[in-house]
């Protein structure tokens, strides 16, 4: 479902619209996005992956072999809507070539990307519909499609890619610190999980790029998940359409695995990988707390002294009190 999944894959399908916490893992793997939720307060989540692939370029005549590790770190600190992360792809990269007809490979390794982060939850729609009642009277309303549906829960990203050293996959022109943000949404329908990233990387540097990412996950059970997800990648060095696919099996409350691939759609150069991975956290979650606004509590402790009002004009015996 981040991602993903979520984005968010399987547990955020399974979401409980009543906090930020869930009662089951909320995962970013393995797509490429991150859902809008974070892991809840007081929850560090670990997420690894490995990972093969193949870069080949028609103009360059050059075969690339991939070998890599993805790794997120996740903590939920202060409040439900707030989340620190720390990711990144340490890469090991084989290229063979063949010029005048002499073959050439050398291969090189270091980390593609580290970046720190912070994400909030700026806007909820489901913290309010959590409270409310079903209708006794109607299926239909209960389960109709409602207009309000389409608006998404909204977060904001802010971070900082962290490369340093004698890099190969750090060009020159680029700095060793550079800023990255993202906006976020997310919408819950049923099984039906659809996240979509906004994403502007190394700002204010010599190649920024920009990438949206949409992505749909399903929940096929309470074990299984499913998704589809579509990159658009736009930068002056560098542009691209990525397809990924997967799914994720839940073995614990705590412990998902996952598998999943990825093509394009050009060949300058043509990719494709293949992942496993395996996600974890330590939940030392408190409580499952209802993030509600001051005139949300208000209207709450409202109906609560109505309901206790209206108990006590009633005997047990089911008369009326005088």
């Amino acid at each position: 479902m981040k991602r993903f999944f979520i984005a968010s894959l399987f547990s955020i399908a399974c979401f409980s619209a009543q906090a930020q916490y869930t009662e089951t893992i909320n995962s970013n793997r393995p797509g490429g996005s991150q859902g809008a939720f974070a892991v809840g307060n007081q929850v560090l989540q670990f997420e690894t992956g490995l990972k093969i692939g193949g870069d080949n370029h028609d103009l360059f005549q050059t075969e690339t072999d991939l070998f890599g590790i993805d790794y997120e770190i996740r903590y939920g600190f202060l409040m439900e809507q707030l989340e620190v992360s720390l990711g990144g792809t340490y890469l090991k990269s084989t290229v063979s070539s063949n010029v005048g007809g002499v073959d050439n490979e050398y291969e090189f390794s270091n980390f593609q990307s580290n970046t720190l982060g912070l994400k909030y939850l700026v806007y909820d729609p489901y913290k309010k519909r959590s409270l409310e009642k079903p209708n006794i009277y109607s299926w239909k309303a209960n389960n109709s499609f409602k207009w309000r549906d389409l608006i998404p829960a909204v977060s904001i990203y802010g971070g900082a890619n962290l490369l340093f050293g004698d890099n190969p996959y750090l060009l020159e022109e680029e700095s060793a610190l550079s800023p990255r943000a993202a906006l976020i949404t997310q919408n819950n329908w049923g099984r039906f999980v659809f996240v979509m990233n906004f994403i502007a990387d190394k700002i204010g540097g010599e190649y920024p790029s920009y990438s949206g990412i949409f992505t749909m996950t399903h929940s096929v059970n309470g074990k299984v998940s499913v998704f589809g997800e579509y990159q658009a990648i736009k930068s002056d060095l560098y542009a691209d359409d990525i397809a990924r696919a997967g799914g994720a099996y839940l073995i614990t409350k705590d412990l998902q695995v996952d598998i999943s691939g990825l093509v394009n759609f050009k060949d300058t150069p043509s990719k494709w990988q293949v992942a496993l991975g395996v996600s974890y956290r330590i939940d030392m979650h408190a409580e499952d707390e209802i993030i509600m606004d001051e005139k949300t509590k208000k209207a709450e402790e409202k109906e609560s002294k109505k309901e206790k009002r209206n108990s006590e004009l009633v005997n047990p015996d089911g008369t009326m009190n005088e």
